[in-house]
Formats: structure tokens, C-alpha cells, sequence
């Protein structure tokens, strides 16, 4: 056996002994099992106008986009598709990549170098983190939605004469809290900082996401990243900001000049799940009035977004509960360490729109039962 197959041996060990071992689960497109796992937050994936948008731009395009969008690979549905989401989300500019992962790494690495400090929140998302890692930024980790701890970074920042980042999402993917905006877009302006927002958990389940709720939108010092696979049903991901943060990006940003253009079907399928989301509100409002209703249920506090996380007392308790919840027919997530910022393992529990009124009842009662069995 070589030196490299011991290893990976011993790494699928030690995983294993410590109750971390992931693993695919395929899924059929027949599938009776109720989703309570997965991102299509408004039910728009299998939408019918999305799907026949998506099918119609693949007839007329072919697969793919053909190459990098610096060559021949940008369409019109990519013109489309940035115009009318910067439109909703009322921002100047929009840039769509090919993934949301992409889009967090395009902004930071195009915007941050060695020379810049980079005030990151302990639980942002690990694209973020991966893009601070790639950029080469001067980096502290403050404290979760700690503004006095960003406050004191910004000072230290500007008496080293140093360009600053603040990176937040808008709602926290594993707590389900939401950032304190208004106070960080603040502090930024007062420190000539710019305020990075990862909207993939704001956006739908709050209409134009909440840096537009909050009264940001447009603001010169507040950027704004998404992606187009959660409550837009699709694939992709885009950023948000001045017209000369999205030139620059062309630029500058090599996630997005060296990857080959989002393929037309999802571009096609984004825009029109977008078209969806302007003419029926009445879907993130359902997503909110169902996550409060669960969270009611299980005793834990409802959340900012879609998602809704319930502590576990160990990673195999969480596991544990998962399988139950797969046996009575529903999937819900699992979060585990590395996954989770503070160590904790937990259910994840996404409250979708889609789910029919007669089998989201169900869920609830099952999972009202199941937690309080497994917790």
C-alpha cells in the first residue's frame, strides 16, 4: 500500500471514530420523500414557468455557454438576467458568475491584497472564508454580529492607513440571525470601508433581500452578492454594486474571467423564477409565517431566514435523527463539525413554500416528536 492510501485510510478512520463521515445520497426525480433539506426556499425549481424558460433558452443555446464571458460566452440572457437584478434589488450593476461560491471569491480576491484588512464575522460562509484565504488580506475574525469589535477594527485599520472589507451575510445560514445592517453600513461610511453582504439567505424570503429592506440599496459602500440556487431555483451566482465595482470585476476578478460563462438554461430559469418572485410576494411571506410556525413547535427560536436550526447534543444524535426522519418520510439536513461555526451540531430544517399544505402539516407534527425523542 503507498504512502498516499495509508493516509487517506487513516483520514476515513479517524472521520469515522468521530461520527463526521459524509456521504452522497442520490435522489430520483420520483422521489416521495418531503424536502425539508434542501435551498429551493420558494418552490421555484420545478416551477412551470422556470422550467419551460429553462428548457426554451437550452433549445436555443445549446448546454452550455460555449466559453468565458470575456470571449464568446456572454448571451443575451446574461444581459437580461444582471439588468433586471439589479433592477429588483436596487442596486447600479449586477455580474452574474457561474455559482454563488464564485461570486464571493470574484468580489474579496479582486477587491483585497496584502495590504488590505479584512474584518471577517466568525460564522460567514466558507466561500467567503476560502476568498480571504486566496486574497491574501491582512484578516480578523471578529465576533458574531459583535459591531463594537468591527468598530475597533475599523479604527486600528484606518490608523494604519489601510483599505478595510467587512464580510457578513444578511441572515446566517447555521443561526438563522439576521446581521445588524444599519449599524455596520454606518460604521463603513464613518471609516471609508466597504460592507461586503452575502445575500444567498435574504434574498426571496425577503423580497429584494434585506440591504434593500434596511434602506442600503445603492449605497456606494455596500455590495451585494447572491446566488441564483436558493429562492431563485436555479444556478449561478452574481454581485451587486457600483458600475465600477462591475468593471473592475471584469477586470480583475479571475473566478470570473477564467470560468466559462453560466450555462443559458440556468440563466434563463434565474430570470424567470426572478419574474416570479417580483409578481407573487405572497412566497416569502409563506416561508416566514411557516419557519415561525415550526420553530414555535420545536421550542427554539424562529429564525431570519428559511432555515431553521435545532441544537443536537452530538454529531451522531444529530445523525440519529436524521435517519428517523428519513424513515417517517421527510429529509431535513445535518450539521456537523467543521460545518458549524460554534461546534454544535444541528438539524437543518428548511421551511420551503413548495412543500403542499397536507404534507407540511405532517412534517411538523413528525418532527415536533422526533426532535424531542433524538435531542
Amino acid at each position: 500500500m503507498s504512502a498516499w492510501e495509508t493516509w487517506l485510510d487513516e483520514q476515513a478512520a479517524a472521520r469515522e471514530a468521530a461520527g463526521l463521515t459524509r456521504r452522497l445520497r442520490v435522489r430520483t426525480a420520483e422521489d416521495p420523500t418531503i424536502d425539508l433539506a434542501g435551498n429551493d426556499y420558494l418552490g421555484l425549481a420545478r416551477d412551470a414557468e422556470v422550467r419551460r424558460a429553462a428548457a426554451d433558452a437550452a433549445l436555443v443555446w445549446g448546454a452550455g455557454a460555449g466559453a468565458s464571458r470575456l470571449v464568446t460566452g456572454t448571451l443575451t440572457v446574461h444581459e437580461e438576467l444582471e439588468t433586471e437584478l439589479a433592477a429588483y434589488l436596487g442596486q447600479p450593476a449586477a455580474l452574474v458568475l457561474s455559482t454563488g461560491y464564485q461570486a464571493n471569491l470574484a468580489v474579496v480576491t479582486a477587491l483585497a491584497d496584502p495590504t488590505t484588512r479584512v474584518l471577517s464575522d466568525a460564522h460567514i460562509h466558507a466561500s467567503l472564508v476560502d476568498a480571504v484565504r486566496l486574497s491574501r488580506a491582512r484578516l480578523s475574525v471578529v465576533p458574531h454580529s459583535d459591531v463594537a469589535a468591527v468598530r475597533s477594527g475599523l479604527v486600528a485599520a484606518a490608523s494604519a492607513g489601510e483599505r478595510a472589507l467587512v464580510l457578513v451575510e444578511s441572515v446566517y445560514s447555521v443561526l438563522g440571525d439576521a446581521a445588524p445592517l444599519v449599524e455596520l453600513a454606518a460604521l463603513c461610511e464613518d471609516y471609508d470601508a466597504l460592507l461586503v453582504v452575502d445575500e444567498a439567505h435574504g434574498l426571496g424570503v425577503h423580497g429584494p433581500g434585506l440591504v434593500a429592506r434596511s434602506g442600503l440599496a445603492g449605497r456606494p459602500h455596500v455590495v451585494v452578492t447572491a446566488t441564483l440556487s436558493k429562492s431563485l431555483g436555479a444556478q449561478g451566482g452574481a454581485v451587486l454594486g457600483p458600475v465600477a465595482l462591475r468593471e473592475h470585476l471584469v477586470n480583475r476578478a479571475r473566478p470570473f474571467i477564467f470560468d466559462t460563462g453560466l450555462a443559458p438554461a440556468p440563466a434563463a430559469g434565474a430570470l424567470a423564477a426572478l419574474r416570479c418572485l417580483r409578481t407573487r410576494p405572497e412566497l416569502g411571506a409563506r416561508v416566514r409565517a411557516r419557519v415561525a410556525e415550526l420553530a414555535d413547535r420545536l421550542g427554539v427560536a424562529p429564525p431570519a431566514g428559511a432555515v431553521l436550526s435545532v441544537p443536537m447534543s452530538s454529531p451522531r444524535a444529530a445523525v440519529a435523527a436524521q435517519a428517523a426522519a428519513s424513515d417517517a418520510g421527510l429529509r431535513v439536513g445535518c450539521f456537523r463539525p467543521p460545518s458549524v461555526p460554534d461546534g454544535i451540531s444541528r438539524l437543518r430544517i428548511t421551511a420551503g413554500a413548495g412543500v403542499p399544505d397536507d404534507a407540511w402539516s405532517r412534517a411538523v407534527a413528525v418532527l415536533g416528536a422526533l426532535v424531542k425523542e433524538h435531542q
